[in-house]
């Protein structure tokens, strides 16, 4: 019973984390609602579009600590809990930014707190995936493409990782195999809209046109 307590509570606390929307209070801080301005996405892209560079660090910062902060917690002060508690916390982090409580279920798109949450697991293939997104960032100008990109290479990484017997038990546990696919699953999905976007040729890029028109 005071195992389930415990579960419970660490689910909870992480899913009411997640749930914290840093994008839109960075957002009101520089008087700006993050929510009607841009894509309306309450994330760290449009807080950069929206407010700035740095504003939009300092929100990936915060979202990426969302979602290690309760994996980290989970590994140091409750080791002796389910090998899956860990990933369950993450997960529950993540969802709370996608679906938070506190702004009515309507988030973000869980990147940065998914990334902070499987740092916190398996850090090398977070860091070989987030290469990949730099490299098709850089050549694209497309964050969400550079995010799709990396979401469906993470999980190949996270295996071809656990094969070579990279990293700790629990990063090659089937336990974490099985969020990371799932994990890779939701981001894609919740990119259907940029996917559509790439498609038609509508999605907005950071690549900045080698000739620009002159000004009038």
């Amino acid at each position: 019973m005071t195992q389930i307590l415990v579960v419970a509570a660490v689910i909870a606390a992480a899913y009411l984390l997640g749930s914290v929307p840093f994008a839109l209070l960075i957002g009101k801080y520089h008087g700006v609602d993050i929510r009607k301005v841009g894509s309306g996405n309450v994330g760290a892209t449009n807080v950069t579009r929206a407010v700035g560079k740095w504003a939009g660090r300092f929100c990936f910062a915060c979202d990426f600590a969302k979602g290690a902060l309760p994996v980290a917690c989970c590994q140091w002060f409750l080791a002796q809990e389910p090998l899956w508690l860990p990933a369950a916390a993450g997960a529950a982090a993540i969802l709370g930014h996608i679906f938070p409580v506190f702004l009515k279920f309507k988030g973000g798109k869980g990147i940065s707190t998914a990334a902070g949450a499987i740092f916190a697991i398996a850090p090398w293939p977070l860091l070989a995936a987030l290469a990949l997104w730099v490299v098709v960032f850089k050549l694209s100008g497309f964050v969400s493409l550079g995010s799709i990109v990396a979401a469906a290479a993470l999980p190949v990484f996270a295996v071809g990782f656990a094969a070579a017997g990279v990293g700790g038990g629990l990063a090659r546990s089937p336990f974490m195999l099985a969020f990371f696919f799932a994990a890779a699953i939701l981001a894609i999905w919740r990119h259907r809209s940029n996917i559509r976007r790439l498609l038609d040729g509508s999605e907005s890029s950071f690549k900045k046109p080698k000739n620009p028109p002159p000004e009038a």
